[in-house]
């Protein structure tokens, strides 16, 4: 009787696993995925941190993520409004539950709407908030999820969420900065671009029909002028097609280990924006790590957060260097330094903060100064783009009328 019951109990076992499909990091950074046995998403959490990775995505084989099916996506700003009244309402005194269903309840967006409804289910069946909040790392990264552990553990899971309401908010001034620089040049490119196809496939053969009629010999510019645009007409959708095989290469290049590694690399040493993205990344992760540092987060775990939050590979690589330095019983400073990443004054100052027992305190210092040094670099740097792009583009709608006047003037002087 027994061999049938532990037959029927392993039956039983194997009818409640399942397949997952998994993504994660390693500690140097790199990705990787795979598939894996499990009772739940827990348990598959739990066996890649067993094994020296940290997760980033982990489904159901056979099912989709929540957000991927959901119509509309979560923004940084719905993030940040939710988190401003979310900790309103907890340090009001609301139980959590009633806080996460009245948020919802009057939310507009009904991607976000489905997502708080489902971390209320979660908590209700006796999740931890941070554990409902783990499962949709579309919406609520690893550092939101971080700290609010942190926060529940403490019990100052309002004083957490402000923080991170902070937090976020300055973060999303940094990226409104920083496109708000890139958006002038880009369009102006565009406009450029969009014109001389312009000239060149529908202005230029018209042209170009004139001058055969006076059947002298073009001057040197017009007549560059017109064989650009026959070669723009004989291999326009070559052309097309040569520009999306290169965004197309570009683009699954960045997505490889070595090939972002490059291009973040790269992207830091250009001439003009590589001091902008430089100090971006400083003031990120400063504000990243001080804001962890003064939740409670342990160093290691901060470090391991900020890491992945860093948005570039050369400094997540830094710091994740930084991290296994620490972990062998070194201070911060060293190692930072050592990188080469982070410039001299960020570590000196570090290296005071941490001596002084005030690390956070002088983190956030920092990045509120490289703050502003993001402001006083996009500043110059726009001072120094806007003319250079309206000579760039003068110089193309100039050069081609003077071209094309070229034969004019020289008939009427003939005339003449």
């Amino acid at each position: 009787m027994a061999a049938p019951a532990v037959q029927q109990k392993a039956t039983a076992s194997k009818k409640n696993t399942a397949q997952f499909l998994w993504e994660a990091k390693t500690k140097s950074g790199e990705n990787k995925k795979g598939e894996m046995e499990a009772s739940d998403i827990e348990a598959v959490n739990a066996r890649l941190k067993s094994l020296g990775l940290n997760p980033t995505k982990v489904r159901k084989k056979g099912t989709f993520d929540m957000e991927l099916s959901l119509p509309g996506s979560v923004t940084g700003k719905d993030i940040l409004i939710f988190t401003r009244q979310f900790a309103t309402m907890i340090d009001a005194g609301l139980p959590l539950v009633q806080c996460l269903d009245i948020l919802a309840s009057q939310m507009d967006n009904p991607a976000f709407k489905k997502v708080v409804f489902a971390i209320k289910g979660k908590v209700e069946q006796g999740s931890t908030f941070a554990d409902a909040l783990k499962e949709h790392p579309k919406v609520f990264d690893e550092l939101y999820v971080q700290l609010c552990a942190a926060g529940e553990v403490g019990g100052i899971l309002d004083t957490i969420l402000n923080r991170l309401a902070a937090y976020r908010e300055k973060n999303e001034k940094l990226k409104a900065k920083v496109k708000g620089a890139m958006t002038y040049p880009s369009v102006v490119i565009l406009v450029a671009i969009g014109v001389t196809a312009l000239l060149l496939l529908k202005v230029t053969p018209v042209f170009e029909k004139m001058f055969a009629d006076f059947g002298s010999q073009l001057p040197g510019p017009t007549q560059v002028v017109v064989d650009m645009s026959k070669f723009a007409q004989a291999y326009f959708f070559h052309t097309v097609v040569g520009i999306a095989v290169v965004v197309f290469a570009f683009s699954w290049s960045y997505k490889q280990p070595k090939g972002r590694k490059f291009w973040d690399k790269t992207f830091l040493k250009l001439p003009l924006f590589g001091d902008v993205l430089r100090k971006v990344a400083v003031a990120r992760f400063t504000r990243t790590l001080g804001t962890m540092i003064s939740s409670g987060v342990p160093i290691l775990d901060a470090l391991d957060v900020t890491a992945k939050t860093a948005g570039n590979r050369t400094v997540e690589e830094a710091i994740y260097y930084v991290r296994g330095k620490i972990a062998e019983g070194k201070n911060i400073a060293g190692p930072l330094l050592e990188t080469k990443v982070f410039p001299s004054m960020v570590v000196q100052m570090i290296g005071v903060g941490e001596a002084t027992g005030a690390m956070d305190t002088m983190l956030n210092k920092i990045a509120d100064f490289y703050d502003d040094e993001v402001d006083t670099a996009i500043g110059a740097l726009t001072s120094m783009i806007e003319p250079l792009l309206m000579v760039f583009l003068g110089g193309v709608v100039g050069g081609f009328l003077i071209a094309m006047y070229l034969p004019i003037f020289s008939l009427a002087g003939a005339i003449k």
